[in-house]
């Protein structure tokens, strides 16, 4: 039986597990967003195996954290870098620099490389990965999602997550159990990428000094794939 965890002794464990995988992760920021760019326009391709319409509209919070390592020998780890944001009355907000790490433990054994989607349903979840960190099953309640174009797919218990998880890999979207990792924001890529000494919530707001262009294109593929609900 798998069990998951965060506490800090052995995720540092499953971390230097990975050794080089995690240096290869190491995007620049700009990497980082045509990747997490790139996951985005995936969404479309095959709509019967992707994330529902209905779920995307109502999404208040978008996270994508592209190519996430993971691996280990019985015990195992997950590292990944990534973006989010949020909806907000104008439309989607610049996103925000992210990491994702966690453990389990378990046998198994190898390696793999695969695509994260996080659809945040409410605000609390995001003011908690904003504020701080979020370990998802603890801080906020998260389900693997639906796929195909009916949300309605989705199990009582998944209504009631905070917090949809999707995977990607071979262009197909699945649902992805992530209870026990944990989230939190990536401060020295947003002052790299915005200038300065920026919050979270000073890039959703737009209070930087400077906007990349690859997080315009980032916001332009949200409104495209992610649009308001239809009233």
């Amino acid at each position: 039986m798998k069990s998951s965890f965060a506490s800090r002794p052995v995720l540092l464990m499953c971390l230097a597990l990975l050794g080089p995988a995690i240096a290869s992760a190491g995007q620049a920021e700009d990497d980082r967003l045509h990747a997490a760019t790139d996951v985005l326009h995936q969404i479309s391709e095959i709509p019967e195996n992707a994330i529902p319409p209905e779920l995307l509209a109502n999404a208040y919070g978008i996270a994508v954290i592209p190519g996430v390592i993971k691996a280990g020998f019985v015990i195992g780890g997950r590292w990944g870098k990534g973006v989010i944001a949020v909806r907000q009355d104008s439309g989607w907000s610049n996103p925000s620099f992210i990491t994702l790490a966690g453990g389990s433990i378990g046998w198994q054994i190898g390696a793999q490389s695969t695509d994260i989607i996080l659809v945040f349903k409410t605000r609390r979840g995001v003011e908690n990965l904003a504020a701080s960190k979020v370990t998802l099953g603890a801080d906020a309640a998260v389900a693997a999602g639906p796929v195909g174009r009916q949300a309605s797919a989705a199990t009582d218990a998944q209504m009631k997550a905070e917090i949809y998880s999707y995977s990607r890999s071979r262009g197909l979207f699945a649902g992805i159990a992530l209870e026990g990792a944990v989230l939190q924001p990536d401060e020295e890529a947003n002052a790299a990428a915005y200038g300065g000494n920026v919050s979270s919530w000073d890039v959703f707001d737009n209070r930087v000094f400077s906007t990349p262009p690859l997080a315009q294109k980032f916001r332009q593929a949200l409104v495209q794939y992610a649009p308001p609900p239809t009233r």
